[in-house]
């Protein structure tokens, strides 16, 4: 059953679930928002969102827009791992689909991901946004991130995958 948001003083309502299974429908999406990621990441095939909803260390939650929640119009992944210094959490690949920002979506998305990792026994959620991301990052203050004293980095395998 989908958690059911309604959007500040507006009549937007957000329907938050978490992907059971691949159909044709959610390889459509994630095929349409993540290019609206920006980072020039390859779409993902069937097979791929296949191991994402099948492991049991990730969590791909949908947004659908409307009471009929007819469309998908946002996503984002929770990673949830055992470290010898306890039960982490990660949120990645947030995306709202242009034509539905503003209303809302990203921060259902976000409250449900840190509801399940609560409820998971996660001890942080942990995510990264590029400083050009300003509303975004705005929201995730808002919900109560911090940013932190670190040096991100990233070793790249492939010369083309440097800039992702």
């Amino acid at each position: 059953m989908p958690n059911v948001f309604s959007m500040g003083h507006t009549t937007e309502v957000v329907q938050i679930e978490i992907a059971a299974r691949v159909d044709h429908e959610l390889v459509e999406a994630l095929g349409r928002l993540v290019p609206q990621l920006g980072t020039g990441a390859p779409i993902p095939t069937a097979e791929h969102i296949r191991e994402i909803v099948r492991s049991p260390s990730t969590t791909l939650l949908l947004a659908r827009d409307g009471a009929d929640g007819c469309r998908i119009v946002g996503t984002l992944t929770l990673i949830i791992f055992r470290l010898g210094t306890g039960l982490r959490a990660w949120i990645e690949d947030v995306v709202v689909d242009s034509a539905a920002r503003g209303k809302g979506i990203g921060e259902a998305l976000n409250r449900e991901a840190l509801e399940i990792a609560r409820s998971r026994g996660a001890a942080t959620v942990d995510l990264t946004s590029r400083p050009a991301r300003e509303a975004a990052n705005r929201l995730y203050q808002r919900l109560g991130f911090r940013r932190r004293e670190t040096n991100v980095y990233r070793y790249a395998f492939e010369e083309g995958d440097r800039e992702l």
